[in-house]
């Protein structure tokens, strides 16, 4: 069997593009996957806070948070939402940011962290993803994140015993130091083999160009 081809993703659970491209790498990937002698590819997602310094508790809407982070108008706010919920429909992603819920994402990234050692990152990240964007889920709270570590196929109790301990506080600050290392200031950021950076949810189209070359240099 050909070696593997790893993609490092720095991203956020509150970062709407980080959703769309991971379902845009997804439908890269499964026309990759489809390619004769195609090496298998590993996934691994990295923290990366947007927001680090949000309270647990935000207590203002979706239109609060992009007014007092970007200065947008009301009009403004909709207007990128309603662009992000066609881009997402492409990909059967639901925006549902009138019930969205911000929150400070660290105990977020540790249930990644949690899950990654656990072998269920994958199922665990996308739970996230859609908790927070489609469902209205405070994913800062830890008995949400229990559950959802539950729904992941986790032990719930264990999961949130993890988090009330902060067992991976410290996975989430190395993440997010290796990220400034790199120089990444935006999310998502694919690393493919540790060779090509990608910022941004790009097309389908972009991703698969750079795995064949990452596949050619195997």
């Amino acid at each position: 069997m050909p070696e593997a081809i790893k993609i490092d993703i720095w991203s956020d659970i509150a970062c709407p593009w980080c959703y769309l491209g991971k379902h845009r790498l997804e439908a890269a990937l499964s026309q990759f996957g489809e390619r004769p002698g195609a090496p298998p590819v590993e996934v691994e997602y990295h923290s990366y806070q947007l927001s680090p310094d949000l309270p647990e508790d935000y207590a203002g809407t979706h239109a609060d948070y992009m007014a007092a982070r970007l200065g947008w108008s009301a009009e403004q706010v909709e207007d990128a939402s309603r662009s992000m919920r066609a881009l997402g429909s492409q990909y059967g992603l639901d925006y549902n940011f009138a019930i969205n819920r911000k929150a400070n994402t660290h105990k977020a990234h540790q249930l990644l962290h949690y899950a990654k050692a656990h072998g269920r990152q994958q199922e665990a990240k996308e739970l996230l993803l859609k908790a927070h964007f489609s469902d209205g889920v405070h994913v800062g709270r830890v008995e949400a994140l229990a559950d959802i570590a539950g729904k992941a196929g986790l032990d719930r109790a264990d999961a949130f015993r993890s988090l009330e301990a902060d067992d991976y506080a410290e996975a989430v600050e190395a993440d997010k130091a290796l990220a400034a290392r790199y120089g990444i200031t935006g999310v998502p950021f694919f690393v493919v083999d540790g060779k090509y950076g990608l910022s941004g949810a790009q097309e389908p189209a972009v991703f698969l160009q750079v795995l064949e070359k990452a596949a050619g240099a195997k």
